[in-house]
């Protein structure tokens, strides 16, 4: 297992006590919300002094996750860390609303619905395409690829250039928003470039589709790397909380763009980056006499303006927005102040 450099450890696990000091899987530590018992004797000073550090660390361990209902902080009861193994073997419950959550199949569920059977809700026809089994397959075999006719540069070159964006927060909590099966959340753990990634997406078989891929490379699977399934106008984050958030071809598929950049305005720290891409509905280059034709094919998804990107970043708190575009691709930036 790969493991960052002490003086990265020392700096990070005071930043994000939710990652430990050396990643590893520690089958021997428990959490748990019961009260914290002692008995003082004079022989054990030291022995008490460590009981109560590690206290401390359980209590700390689920400051990054929040409820979705009431955003208090979840208490964790499994062992640390931010990986596959702990995260699945953990359970999650809300001290405020008594709510709990759970890893389902393969990925961390804090959704609002999350544990509910007697309650369905349909989302937009954009949002429930992708909960499909058939095209949460065929997204890396083939349906992305298509995107580089409309401007977008390749997988390759779009981690690039997001990366370049990502500088001011290397060694930091990153989260893959609308991740899809997961195609940037592999590359960003791969690259040991932050303290932990978490792919975060709605649908659930796009999560079991980016599980199958980790699965089939080692360097990934013991990477610091977690799934969680959220709505990205609900994030199961506390405020200030995250240094980095990504959005890869995801802004068009938002119900609505705003309530989602608001959530993701909220839970960055100062001096977080927000990096995302998307479809653009025509650039400044785009003749006059083919906008409207523009506006009414794609008016099944939120496809925006390079101008609308930018108020929508804006307006949300969100300063320093540059942006690069090609055709009708664009890959924008924006910092929390």
């Amino acid at each position: 297992m790969a493991i960052a450099p002490p003086s990265l450890h020392k700096s990070l696990y005071a930043k994000y006590p939710c990652v430990s000091h050396n990643f590893r899987f520690r089958h021997s530590l428990r959490f748990s919300c019961r009260p914290f018992r002692f008995t003082a004797r004079a022989s054990s000073g030291v022995s008490l002094e460590t009981d109560l550090s590690i206290q401390k660390n359980q209590t700390e361990e689920a400051d990054l996750f929040s409820c979705p209902v009431c955003y208090e902080p979840l208490i964790r009861k499994g062992p640390p860390g931010l990986n596959l193994a702990a995260i699945y073997r953990s359970g999650f419950k809300c001290k405020q609303c008594d709510k709990s959550y759970s890893s389902k199949d393969t990925y961390l569920d804090l959704t609002v619905t999350a544990g509910l059977r007697d309650y369905t809700e349909v989302k937009p026809a954009g949002t429930e395409l992708f909960r499909s089994p058939f095209v949460s397959f065929v997204y890396e075999r083939g349906w992305r690829q298509n995107f580089n006719r409309r401007g977008f540069p390749g997988p390759d070159e779009e981690f690039r250039m997001a990366q370049e964006y990502f500088k001011p927060v290397e060694g930091g909590i990153l989260v893959d928003v609308s991740c899809g099966s997961g195609l940037f959340s592999r590359k960003f753990a791969k690259s040991r470039t932050y303290s932990g990634v978490i792919a975060l997406d709605f649908s659930e078989n796009m999560l079991r589709q980016c599980n199958d891929f980790i699965e089939q490379d080692a360097s990934i699977l013991a990477s610091n790397i977690a799934l969680v399934r959220a709505d990205v106008s609900r994030l199961p984050f506390s405020s200030g909380s995250v240094d980095a958030i990504h959005a890869g071809a995801a802004l068009h598929c938002w119900p609505s763009p705003l309530n989602a950049v608001a959530e993701i305005s909220r839970i960055l720290r100062s001096g977080g980056v927000f990096v995302g891409s998307t479809f653009l509905r025509y650039t400044s280059s785009t003749p006059r006499i083919i906008r409207p034709f523009r506006e009414r094919i794609l008016q099944n998804y939120s496809y925006l303006t390079e101008e609308e990107i930018e108020a929508l970043c804006t307006s949300c708190g969100l300063t320093n927005y540059t942006r690069k575009i090609q055709q009708s691709f664009i890959m924008f930036s924006a910092q929390k102040p």
